[in-house]
């Protein structure tokens, strides 16, 4: 597993935070220097944060867990769907639906009804409506495509989120921690780091910087995900291999109990000779 060296990270302006008076003191141990009135993160610590989060989500996803991705600024959205999809992860990249997490059951209700509205328009159900209810079932549809399509295979709640903005997203992440659900997240110096459990300080505005860091985390994901799927193909080959063996044992386990009993139906035979 590669992740984004220290020039990799510097070319993609990985490293440029906010301006100094908008800082979040918080992001302190993560600041390397001001300059122009600018803070610069400490890019060896985002190389050594986003490694660890790496290996972490890297395990999550060998051990066949959801990791839902959170981003809804503008220079993130397309790149996160992307990124994602690539790896068959949920994503939002639309408004944050409130309630999302904690409240579950109802998003996964409002999943079922675009699904039933999907069965109408295959079932003929359609046919028997008026040309007004077709449309207004068919906005609905659209709506709710636009806000929770992407979520749409997500059947229980994610196992992490990772995040891009926690400002932003402050109530993904609010929800997230209420829940006691891990949250990845790239954190800038303007954010509070407090809520975050694997924090990766780095400039999160530039699309590039956003493209790099996802990009490193979704590769360690797509290599958690071969593992998987590796184990499975041996799994067949190892039990065959047990069939295999089964008779041997049994035959082995046979001959062991046959033995005494062969010991024993001898010694009368020998004793019989001796006598004579």
């Amino acid at each position: 597993m590669a992740t984004p060296t220290f020039d990799q990270l510097l070319e993609a302006g990985c490293h440029f935070g906010h301006l100094k008076r908008k800082w979040n003191p918080a992001m302190a141990p993560y600041i390397f220097m001001e300059r122009n009135g600018i803070h610069i993160i400490d890019l060896y610590k985002t190389e050594a944060k986003l490694n660890e989060a790496a290996n972490v989500l890297r395990g999550m996803a060998k051990a066949g867990k959801k990791v839902l991705f959170v981003a809804t600024k503008k220079q993130a959205k397309q790149v996160i769907a992307d990124l994602a999809s690539s790896v068959g992860m949920p994503y939002v990249i639309e408004r944050w639906p409130g309630g999302m997490l904690t409240n579950f059951p109802t998003i996964r209700k409002a999943v079922r009804k675009m699904t039933t509205i999907d069965k109408m328009a295959k079932d003929g159900t359609f046919d028997n409506l008026s040309k007004r209810e077709r449309l207004q079932i068919t906005r609905q549809r659209a709506k709710l495509e636009k806000t929770l399509g992407s979520i749409a295979d997500l059947n229980r709640l994610p196992s992490a989120l990772f995040v891009v903005d926690v400002l932003k997203e402050r109530i993904a992440v609010a929800e997230a921690n209420r829940l006691g659900i891990p949250v990845f997240a790239m954190v800038d110096t303007n954010s509070d780091p407090s809520s975050v459990d694997y924090v990766i300080p780095a400039n999160d505005d530039a699309s590039k910087s956003i493209e790099l860091i996802a990009g490193a985390l979704v590769a360690a994901m797509a290599e958690g995900l071969e593992e998987r799927k590796a184990e499975k193909l041996d799994a067949p080959e190892a039990e065959g291999e047990a069939a295999a063996a089964a008779p041997r044992r049994e035959r082995r386990r046979v001959r062991r109990n046959d033995a005494p009993a062969a010991e024993a139906a001898e010694a009368p035979a020998a004793e019989a000779a001796e006598a004579e």
